[in-house]
């Protein structure tokens, strides 16, 4: 009986401990942040190292796989005969992709954070099988679907476990250093890339990492659901238990997530973007009936998305609370602008490195990979810089000028006979404003809310970025159509005009013409003519960031109190 007496105490002590602490769960939050936070009030400093390390290692994976991607992909699509169809994939995947982060963020704070990660390994490692034993470019398409969400959605929510575990002043170091792999991979993916396509398969560049992800994956699951049942002995925070049959379960989350919403939404924005790309396949062009009917139908699908939200949702997608506030909006319409600006001209530009320049695929890799070497050396002195001074906003005083004179140059640069040296150096200025950007967007929409809202903004900022990347790369495909194919009827030899249709489609065609040959020199003039282009529109979109950056606060991280226990 004293035995018995003695453990009542014991935990009646620990309970009290909490609450005379305010070290316990909000008890108004949604039960995900609930029980994030009872996690990290009962895990310990090993613990908290060994999730740091896992997302390192997630990180590190997640970055060799996009870097082999990002150089397959136009031999993917070459072997389909669809290279010029590179924007659609983009453009359908993000568009996509973008309906899905709202409600994973739903997911994330209404079941928990290691709930919404399972999903999400689940779709990523769904769409690398898929996309390892495709046959055809519509497979490929939808596993690249997949795989945008499942990698997508498995970035964003480590982000927000990463939010989780740290103070808000550390922030920017702690994103630093789970994002320091990709300096790492920036090299050892190109070559990679170029192994797998020369000498095993371009199918096993994506089918090793379909058994490499989910065990990498899994300790980080682990690791939260036991943490979380540690809390749960404790009673830190209460076992869950909603009541709900199994099929009122499903009518509740189809409720809670939106589901109506989410359709309309992707449905609309990918409709609306897609006649962008084809109208120049299409039977009449713009004036075929479909795209018409395309854009048209889209457009409304988008309105009544937004009158859906606004009037009808029981659940909406939008938190439109989160938008009054001036730093939210300068941050999200900032990504907006330079996700846009960016893929203008990003998705051909190593094709045109392979073609103009010259050079091979993992030498194209290394130049294409600039932003990862650099973004991973910078952003720990940028986050070592933010938690010294506790404050962000004159960094982008520094980056918006510097990107801006980066990207103008790159227009003179970006042509056939010029340096290849003089291209790596604008990437690499061009490298140091974006990574700044994305460090302090991240930075100032977080310090806006309380705890409870991270998931919810850090999710509208991937909405925001994630459509303005499918309108960057919809500006980039459009423009691409109506410069590269006429500049060949333009520049090609008469002896060369037979064979367009296959140099316009396929990436292996433009390269197996000789070097300094009459085609081949027609062919890099082509390039030359549609990037400058491409590059023009981008870098003057990225004016309007001059705007944006005087509309976000300039917060001091250090005042600002969000999570609680053991953090970085």
């Amino acid at each position: 009986m004293e035995d018995k007496k003695e453990h009542y105490d014991l935990d009646a002590e620990k309970s009290s401990v909490y609450t005379n602490n305010n070290e316990r769960p909000e008890e108004d939050a949604q039960r995900g942040v609930q029980d994030v936070e009872a996690v990290t009030l009962t895990w310990s400093k090993t613990t908290l190292i060994a999730v740091f390390i896992n997302i390192w290692l997630l990180y590190f994976v997640n970055a060799f796989q996009s870097s082999i991607l990002y150089n397959l992909l136009p031999y993917v699509t070459s072997e389909f005969s669809s290279h010029s169809l590179l924007n659609v994939i983009y453009i359908v995947s993000s568009a996509i992709s973008a309906a899905v982060y709202i409600p994973l963020a739903k997911v994330l704070d209404l079941w928990g954070r290691a709930e919404g990660f399972l999903i999400m390994t689940i779709f990523a490692t769904l769409g690398l099988v898929l996309m390892a034993v495709c046959h055809d470019l519509p497979t490929f398409c939808a596993a690249y679907v997949f795989y945008s969400i499942g990698f997508g959605g498995m970035t964003f929510s480590v982000d927000v476990i990463t939010a989780d575990a740290s103070k808000l002043k550390n922030r920017g170091l702690a994103y630093a250093f789970t994002s320091s792999p990709y300096m790492i991979t920036a090299f050892a993916g190109a070559k990679a890339a170029e192994g797998f396509y020369y000498d095993i398969s371009w199918r096993w560049g994506f089918g090793t990492f379909a058994i490499v992800f989910p065990i990498v994956a899994a300790p980080l699951y682990f690791i939260l659901k036991f943490n979380l049942r540690k809390a749960e002995k404790q009673q830190v925070v209460a076992k869950e238990s909603s009541g709900r049959t199994f099929l009122q379960s499903v009518w509740h989350f189809i409720i809670a997530f939106d589901i109506v919403g989410v359709i309309v939404f992707s449905a609309g924005l990918t409709v609306f973007l897609l006649p962008f790309n084809i109208a120049d396949s299409a039977p009449n062009g713009w004036a075929s009936g479909y795209i018409i009917a395309m854009i048209v139908v889209g457009f409304v699908m988008l309105i009544v998305f937004v009158a859906y939200e606004a009037l009808v949702a029981p659940t909406p997608l939008f938190n439109f609370k989160l938008l009054s506030d001036r730093t939210v909006i300068g941050a999200c319409l900032l990504n907006a602008t330079y996700q846009i600006s960016y893929y203008c001209w990003a998705n051909y530009f190593t094709s045109f490195l392979r073609v103009v320049n010259d050079l091979t695929l993992a030498e194209a890799g290394y130049v294409g990979n600039t932003f990862e070497v650099v973004s991973g050396i910078l952003l720990i002195c940028v986050g070592f810089l933010i938690r010294r001074v506790g404050k962000f906003k004159w960094l982008l005083y520094i980056a918006v000028p510097l990107y801006i004179l980066a990207q103008g140059l790159m227009i003179y640069f970006r042509r056939p006979n010029q340096s290849v040296g003089f291209l790596v150096m604008c990437q690499v200025f061009i490298s140091i404003g974006g990574s700044i950007f994305i460090i302090v967007e991240q930075l100032a929409i977080l310090a806006a809310v309380d705890h409870q809202h991270v998931a919810a903004v850090l999710g509208l900022l991937m909405v925001v970025g994630t459509v303005a990347n499918a309108m960057g790369a919809t500006i980039c495909g459009a423009i691409w159509a109506n410069t590269f194919q006429p500049a060949l009827i333009r520049y090609l030899p008469e002896s060369a005009l037979e064979n367009l249709d296959m140099i316009y489609e396929d990436l292996d065609t433009q390269l197996s013409y000789e070097v300094g040959s009459a085609t081949r020199l027609a062919i890099q003039e082509a390039y030359g003519y549609a990037q400058t282009r491409m590059l023009a529109v981008g870098t003057g979109l990225m004016a309007l960031c001059f705007i944006w950056t005087f509309m976000i606060r300039n917060i001091d991280l250090t005042k600002v109190p969000q999570v609680k226990g053991t953090v970085f």
